[in-house]
């Protein structure tokens, strides 16, 4: 296992500071093929503390904050999944999703497509909420629907065991590491954060190889 896919539940469950702990802690590369809206790209390279030569552009890279399938629209761009081409790169590349997996990038595929069409595994982002056990646990479904490897769960914000418990339990995965609210979120606390916790998300990353 080298290169990972971070997908969430949803929009705004913390995929982008989950995607930088993983830069930091797993000295990797970063690549978001699809930006729609203020660029996460810069975000991640900040909050990662990496030079900007280990961060690979967007394939497509988008005005508009809104779905990918409405940004290209608006900006006159069809998204083509055969364009998708994971770039090059020495060590492990942190591939960063748009929303969710079941996000369109055309009117025939959407973001679980371009997962398998990388052929990567994922780790999936969950952010306690009303609603969240359901939303996990369908995008655990989803993703095994398609034979996809699932390698774990990262918890994002104040622990609930109750819910985390029966996520785990239906969906059949385990928990890569709990990230709570950085507050405040500066390079700092990002990269503090995944250097305490370096050993722990290698050792749990370690078992699927």
């Amino acid at each position: 296992m080298k290169n990972i896919f971070v997908t969430g539940i949803g929009t705004d469950v913390g995929k982008t500071v989950v995607s930088a702990v993983l830069v930091r802690a797993l000295g990797a590369c970063y690549w978001k093929p699809v930006q729609a809206g203020a660029s996460d790209e810069r975000e991640v390279i900040s909050l990662a503390g990496i030079n900007p030569e280990r961060s690979f552009s967007p394939t497509y890279d988008l005005n508009t904050p809104c779905s990918p399938h409405a940004a290209a629209k608006i900006d006159g761009v069809k998204i083509e999944l055969e364009d998708f081409t994971l770039p090059d790169c020495e060590d492990r590349i942190i591939v960063e999703g748009a929303g969710g997996l079941h996000v369109p990038l055309n009117y025939r595929t959407l973001i679980i497509d371009l997962i398998k069409h990388l052929e990567l595994p994922v780790v999936l982002v969950s952010r306690q909420y009303l609603g969240s056990i359901n939303h996990t646990l369908l995008s655990i479904e989803a993703l095994k629907s398609r034979k996809i490897n699932l390698l774990g769960v990262v918890f994002v914000g104040e622990q609930n065991r109750e819910s985390e418990e029966a996520i785990l339990k239906f969906g059949q995965t385990k928990v890569l590491f709990h990230l709570p609210v950085l507050d405040p979120l500066t390079p700092e606390s990002c990269q503090s954060f995944a250097d305490k916790n370096k050993e722990l998300i290698n050792e749990r990353l370690a078992e699927h190889r």
